[in-house]
């Protein structure tokens, strides 16, 4: 049986370890069946988390991760960080004995962040610590300066897209769960550009900060225009939001470089573990 890694994106079907997938005419196997199976597999999966907690493999995996991050560092789609990492991995499953070892060509999109800073100008100056958003554009080069609304809320936006116009946004949004706030990262720049926004910054989509932005992709539409956006720390979405209940007035400068590229040649890292019963098997 073959298993196939994808780096980055790893996928086993531990009811079907070495088993063939059909076992015979009852297929699919029972809930029993499967329980049973994973059962006989106790003492194998005891054997492996002592060898990682214990034994000769402590701290192994934590310290390849830490080889790889700090060597590498960063590896947006596109960028020479990413080709690097990929040659390294490359050659690390070679060096661990995987089977079958290549490189699947595949286009990917290139989008660099670009320099990027925002500095609070009234009340006071204060620098803002952010992050751009993958696939955000840039400001003009002289950036934009503007006013700020603070909204906890899209359906908040909507009730004052009257004041929108002109301004920059700041999405306070409670974290509830990565899955239901995450929609203010991905969609955030189209809903306050519908509303004449001409940029927006987006509290990070985290339950817990240090001062620190957490970025990830974000979502134009054809119809809608592109404004710049980036992620913002929770501590400043904060302070923001409570100087603009208390009605003082917030303007930023923003200045993002970001540049999008035509499409790159990168590539999916594969390797396998050929089983020794059914090595014809994926």
């Amino acid at each position: 049986m073959n298993y196939i890694f994808l780096i980055f994106f790893i996928h086993l079907s531990p009811q079907y370890a070495g088993k063939s997938l059909r076992r015979d005419d009852n297929y699919p196997k029972t809930f029993e069946d499967v329980k049973n199976e994973i059962a006989g597999y106790t003492d194998i999966a005891k054997a492996i988390i002592d060898l990682s907690v214990y034994g000769k493999a402590q701290n192994r995996s934590y310290e390849r991760l830490a080889v790889f991050a700090d060597t590498i560092g960063p590896r947006l789609s596109g960028s020479k960080n990413l080709d690097t990492a990929i040659k390294y991995m490359f050659s690390a499953l070679q060096e661990d004995g995987l089977e079958n070892v290549h490189l699947e060509p595949v286009k990917v999109p290139h989008w660099e962040r670009g320099e990027e800073f925002a500095m609070m100008l009234e009340p006071r100056n204060h620098s803002i610590a952010i992050l751009g958003l993958g696939n955000s554009v840039a400001t003009p080069p002289e950036g934009i300066t503007a006013e700020v609304i603070v909204v906890a809320s899209f359906d908040e936006l909507h009730r004052r897209a009257q004041e929108a116009k002109g301004k920059i946004i700041v999405y306070n949004e409670p974290f509830i769960s990565y899955g239901k706030t995450v929609q203010y990262r991905s969609q955030g720049a189209v809903e306050a550009a519908k509303v004449g926004a001409v940029a927006s910054l987006i509290r990070s989509i985290a339950s817990f900060s240090i001062h620190s932005p957490h970025t990830g992709w974000q979502n134009y539409q054809p119809d809608v225009p592109r404004i710049p956006t980036a992620c913002i720390s929770v501590e400043d979405a904060e302070m923001m939001s409570r100087m603009s209940l208390r009605g003082t007035k917030i303007v930023v400068h923003l200045k993002m470089g970001a540049k999008t590229y035509p499409d790159s040649l990168s590539f999916n890292t594969v390797a396998e573990i050929v089983g020794s019963k059914y090595p014809d098997q994926v």
